[in-house]
This record gives structure tokens, sequence and C-alpha cells, in this order.
């Protein structure tokens, strides 16, 4: 099978591998129909994920067609059409049981698929922990709006979760790249009293403008007194930083009101400083750390329900065989792309 392959920091290749098969009685092997790039794919390509393995085949974000499941798989079938969660998790761990699937013990918990062990830009995949890692799509769903459930969907809707978000408050999203504007779907659930979404690049800004015209827009070098003028008590309730920029973490703090909450979603590249001197008095609330995607089933419940809509995201599609030219699209952001969706055929 075709197979998207980390060989080595900087370079990832379009290979002929094996096909997966059933390693433990919990796996399942899925025939991947429709595939994504996401920004973690680039942060294994240039060395900032430390634990991703040489050889494995890359991509989290995937859907597809149950193929074999192992004899203890009780929750999905040959057959079924299903979302793949980015972790894989045993379900019964301290951190499991907690809600906590992102710190799951097992060797192959948390974000094991596409950094780890082999992931889904390829034919198949062989997903761990099936009966928790694999969701069935409900007929109506189709594949591209299914797409983003398992990764930036789940990542958006823990975010709004941890935040804990009341009608009364005033909601700043710092970035409006996909996790930001699946995030951005996820707080418009709860319903806040106001939204405002800090983005530098225009084509975003026009991308927020069309689809979420109630939503207030600033850009980062005027986010500070935007805030603070479009707020009830000096700056924003709550701050989600998705962006992972080098000035971002600052301007998530700085624009949180004492007392405030700051929910941090970004991956960085590099280490973020907390001046506690300059912090000292506002009493901020700080959740951080990675998606526990828990809640898949309930996000594709609200994608039936027409709820939730991520499609407008996918602005390019690519065969697998041409995804090297995908990544390159996606990697230099080039033709206003936002995410790319890959179309995987099964080979004859």
């Amino acid at each position: 099978m075709l197979a998207y392959t980390f060989l080595e920091q900087g370079t990832f290749k379009l290979l002929e591998k094996e096909r997966p098969v059933i390693l433990d009685d919990r796996d399942a092997i899925v025939r991947v129909t429709l595939a994504s790039i996401c920004t973690s794919d680039l942060h294994i390509k240039h060395g900032s994920v430390p634990r991703a393995v040489p050889g494995i085949t890359v991509g989290h974000e995937m859907v597809g067609i149950v193929e074999k499941v192992g004899p203890a798989v009780l929750s999905v079938r040959p057959g079924d059409r299903v979302t793949v969660n980015v972790e894989t998790f045993c379900g019964h761990c301290f951190f499991c049981q907690h809600g906590w699937v992102n710190n799951c013990i097992d060797p192959n918990g948390g974000w094991a698929l596409g950094c780890r062990i082999d992931g889904g830009q390829a034919e198949y995949v062989r997903v761990p922990y099936a009966d928790q890692s694999l969701d069935r799509i409900p007929d109506p769903v189709t594949d591209r709006q299914a797409l983003f459930v398992g990764d930036i969907l789940a990542t958006g809707y823990w975010a709004a979760q941890i935040s804990d978000i009341s009608p009364d408050d005033t909601v700043l999203i710092i970035g409006a790249g996909p996790t930001g504007i699946c995030t951005l779907q996820c707080v418009l659930l709860k319903s806040p009293k106001r939204v405002i979404v800090c983005e530098r690049e225009e084509q975003r800004l026009q991308f927020l403008h069309r689809y979420y015209p109630q939503v207030l827009a600033t850009t980062p070098e005027k986010a500070l007194d935007y805030v603070r003028r479009n707020s009830d008590h000096g700056g924003a309730d709550v701050v989600l930083e998705v962006a992972g920029g080098a000035e971002t973490f600052r301007m998530a703090w700085q624009c949180a009101r004492p007392n405030g909450t700051v929910a941090v979603v970004a991956l960085y590249d590099g280490p973020q400083q907390l001046p506690l001197p300059e912090m000292y008095g506002k009493n901020l609330t700080f959740k951080t750390g990675g998606v526990d995607g828990c809640s898949c089933a309930e996000i594709l419940k609200l994608i039936k329900e027409g709820m939730l809509d991520t499609t407008p995201l996918i602005t390019h599609t690519f065969p697998l065989e041409e995804i090297e030219a995908a990544y390159d699209l996606f990697e230099h952001r080039r033709d206003n792309v936002i995410k790319v969706a890959i179309e995987i055929g099964e080979k004859s």
C-alpha cells in the first residue's frame, strides 16, 4: 500500500509498505477513505516533536471503513464508516478513567497515530483500542463533514469545555487557523455575550467576516486596546490561545481581565515565558495541555443536527499520489489554503 512516511528530520516520502495487520485483540484495521494534513505533521517534519519515530507513516486526521477487527472489539464491525480519534487510549488506566485520555499510560496511548506508530496518510491504518478510538459516522454525515472530528474539531470542543464559558462572558480566541475556527464554532455553542477573534492574516479575516459576521475581529497590534474597549471588565473573561506564535502567549494573559481564564490550546515550537512579576495581581487561571478527545460521538451528533459544519475549511483536495504537492501547498500557505483533504482509494 502507499503510505506517506517520516524518514528523518525535514524528509517525508510516499513509499510502498506492507498493509497493517491485527497485532492485539483490541485492534481494528481501517481502510482510509479521506485524510488531511495537520500543522502537527509539519512539527514532526521539522523536528519539533521529539517523540516522533522515524519510519512511521504520518497522519492523524482521517475517516474510513472498518476492514477487520480483533476478537475483543465490540463497538464496531467490518463495513462501518468511522472517524479515527487522534488519541488512542486504553480506557482503563487512572487517566482514562478520569477522561484525561491524552495522558493514557499504555505504550500506545495518547497521541500515538502518525507520531509513534503508523498513522493514516495511507491506504490502511491499524488502530489500537478500537472501542475507544473509533466512532461510527451517522449515515447522513459525509466523510468531509466528519474529517476533523477526531482531531481539530475535538480540540475545539475540548477547549470550549475546559474554559467554563458563561452567557455573560466576553471570549477572546487568538488565531483563526483551522483549529481556531473549530474552536470558534464550539465556543459559539456556549452562547457567550460576545466573541472576539484575533488574527493577523487578511485571508483568514475575510473567512471570518464571510462565515461568522456576528463575531468581532481584530489584529495582533490592536488586540489589547480592542479587547479592553469591547469587554465589560477591562479584558476578556476567557481567552483561548490557539495560534502558538512567538507573541501570542503573552497576548493571551495580557488581554485577560483580572481573575480571568486563559486556555492554552496551541502547540508551540519552543518554550514560552511566564513573567510572573508582570502578572502579579491578575490572579489568572491557566488551563493547558493536549486535547482529551472523549467527545467524538457527541460531536458527530452535533454535525448530524446541523450545529457544527467544518466543510468550508476544506479548500483543496488532492489524491494520495499527489500528497507531496498537497504538503507544499499547505506548508507555504499558497492559494488561500486553509485545510487540504487527501482522497485515498484502494489500489488493485
